[in-house]
């Protein structure tokens, strides 16, 4: 017995250190490619900006008080409240909350009815939904634009049918934005939800249809809450990148709707940046998401008390 307990001891402690070296790949690439461009931005939010570009290794909390507080063109003003970069940091939010919510009336109805096709066809319409998107981002928010403008296809099309006598000024505007992010980040919200409801027991609807219950109640009774996380998980994958997108608010938004990642990606643009200030500006944008992610996730475990 005694010789049986100490071979299983060792055949763990073997197995648990193979399991180490195996898993050490995964958490090298983790630790070098995500932990460790956050702990650099964060260790450069608190220097000094040199004036030429770049950082002065001094410790400094200058960043994020140029962030929270306005002192005036010289600084010696009494400090107010800046409310320039939080009005950016809102505009952002309902940016990206407006795109996330049009992707869910768009990705939901898509996603389903890819699952309720043959199982041979599902492949092809979701590489229909995918292959735009393997071209280049930034050829895609170009084309976008190309699409909205005044002489673009879509206020042609629009004026030849009728429906509009003059052209529409849908470019610089926030529905631009909008669009754009909804665009980008669409199949972001198709996909999960599509592996949502494949896996969803139509059984079920078809057992609430049996007991009279409406399309409308077998949707928001049975089908929603079956592939719930399946919306979740796309609203999440479509919101924080929409959050910290600069592409669509720059070619589409133009100056009036700047957001936040088009502020941090001005702050490294050339000598002229203020690199403490992007990385604060960053650290503020992380902890934002990771808070507004803690919350959502403390409010689903409650509901998961509660049911």
């Amino acid at each position: 017995m005694a010789g049986g307990a100490v071979g299983g001891s060792t055949a763990s402690s073997t197995y648990k250190e193979a399991r180490g070296w195996l898993l050490l790949p995964a958490w090298s690439v983790l630790l070098f490619f995500s932990l460790a461009p956050v702990i650099m931005m964060l260790i450069y939010s608190f220097l000094t900006k040199e004036h030429r570009g770049g950082v002065i290794w001094e410790f400094s909390l200058a960043a994020y008080d140029q962030f929270f507080l306005d002192r005036g063109l010289f600084g010696d003003e009494p400090p107010r409240i800046q409310w320039t970069y939080i009005a950016i940091f809102w505009r952002s939010i309902w940016q990206a909350g407006a795109a996330t919510l049009m992707s869910l009336v768009v990705g939901f109805p898509t996603a389903y009815f890819i699952a309720t096709r043959p199982a041979k066809a599902r492949p092809l319409w979701v590489f229909l939904i995918t292959i735009p998107y393997w071209v280049n981002l930034l050829i895609r928010t170009v084309s976008m634009k190309f699409l909205l403008r005044e002489q673009g296809p879509l206020n042609d099309f629009l004026q030849w049918t009728g429906a509009i006598d003059s052209p529409l000024q849908i470019v610089n505007t926030n529905l631009a934005v909008q669009l754009g992010l909804f665009y980008s980040y669409l199949p972001f919200m198709v996909l999960p939800i599509y592996a949502a409801v494949e896996r969803y027991d139509f059984a079920l609807s078809e057992a609430a249809a049996d007991l009279y219950a409406s399309k409308w109640t077998t949707l928001r009774r049975i089908l929603l809450p079956a592939v719930k996380p399946g919306v979740i998980a796309g609203c999440i994958l479509v919101f924080v990148p929409s959050l910290g997108s600069f592409l669509a608010p720059d070619l589409l938004g133009g100056a009036r709707n700047f957001m936040i990642g088009s502020l941090i990606e001005e702050q490294f643009k050339g000598n002229a940046g203020n690199w403490p200030f992007g990385a604060a500006a960053s650290m503020i944008l992380l902890t934002l998401v990771l808070l507004l992610l803690l919350v959502f996730a403390r409010q689903q475990a409650r509901a998961e008390r509660r049911s």
